[in-house]
């Protein structure tokens, strides 16, 4: 595939959003045009009302396969640009493109395979939910390389797993094939298609009220960092945004009168 073509595919249809990454020859690597496409890539996605889940997945033999050396080899200046910080976020250029999947208000799906290393795991990390191909690589390979994972896994990993896991699979840098990452927590489950089951999964969240879907996804996101009190006045500030409106209503008539609810999108 020519370096010109896309690193980022988006398409959408029926309020769901597939974006794949589109660089098979480099399995997915990370070059810094990948990176800043997978940011622009989120910030389509979530600026666009139609969405209202995501598939993210990636293009030929593997999901991502993590940093291209070769390239940030060949261009080290490239280094300083990945560091860079906007106002907009906390996250700089290379932690932006996996956290941005977390900021996004819609639920994202990665369906994984094949290679998912290094920065290809701490991206499909910052999605919602992961389904992986049985024979899909796992690794946080980052201290092979003398350095630590620093594409936002401190707000990723350490929740999805207990601690010494954590620990034994960053200290380590070992390969887990898509089963042990389902019983470690590192994927929701395994499916021979992934993408497939992705994208089953992404129209069921999408036949939900679009705003629920984002009250939902918010609340996810935040209760676990408030305390007890916070977290339940933030429950209901959520709830009372839905409570009576158009879209609530139509999923309550919808359910009496036994048909699929027909939602109007956010403005």
């Amino acid at each position: 595939m020519s370096e010109s073509q896309p690193r980022v595919i988006v398409s959408v249809d029926a309020g769901v959003a597939e974006v794949r990454l589109n660089r098979p020859d480099k399995r997915n690597g990370l070059d810094l045009a990948m990176f800043e496409a997978l940011v622009a890539a989120g910030r389509e996605v979530s600026a666009d009302p139609r969405v209202r889940a995501v598939v993210l997945c990636g293009e030929g033999k593997a999901f991502c396969a993590g940093l291209d050396w070769a390239a940030f080899l060949a261009a080290p200046e490239v280094g300083q640009k990945l560091l860079d910080r906007g106002e907009a976020s906390p996250a700089n250029l290379a932690q932006l493109a996996c956290w941005i999947w977390s900021e996004v208000q819609v639920p994202v799906i990665a369906a994984i395979h094949g290679a998912v290393i290094g920065g290809g795991l701490q991206l499909a990390l910052a999605c919602d939910i992961r389904i992986a191909a049985p024979d899909a690589q796992l690794a946080v390979m980052e201290l092979k390389y003398g350095l630590i994972p620093d594409m936002s896994i401190s707000k990723t990993l350490l929740r999805l797993v207990r601690s010494d896991i954590a620990r034994e699979l960053i200290y380590t840098a070992r390969t887990v094939a898509g089963d042990e990452a389902a019983r470690l927590g590192l994927v929701t489950r395994v499916e021979a298609d992934p993408l497939a089951a992705a994208r089953e999964l992404a129209r069921t969240i999408a036949a939900q009220s679009p705003q629920a879907i984002r009250a939902a996804k918010a609340l996810c996101n935040e209760a676990p960092e408030l305390d007890i009190a916070a977290a339940f006045r933030r429950e209901t500030a959520l709830q009372l945004t839905l409570l009576g409106s158009e879209n609530q209503m139509e999923a309550v008539r919808a359910h009496l009168g036994r048909r699929a609810p027909v939602f109007r999108d956010p403005e």
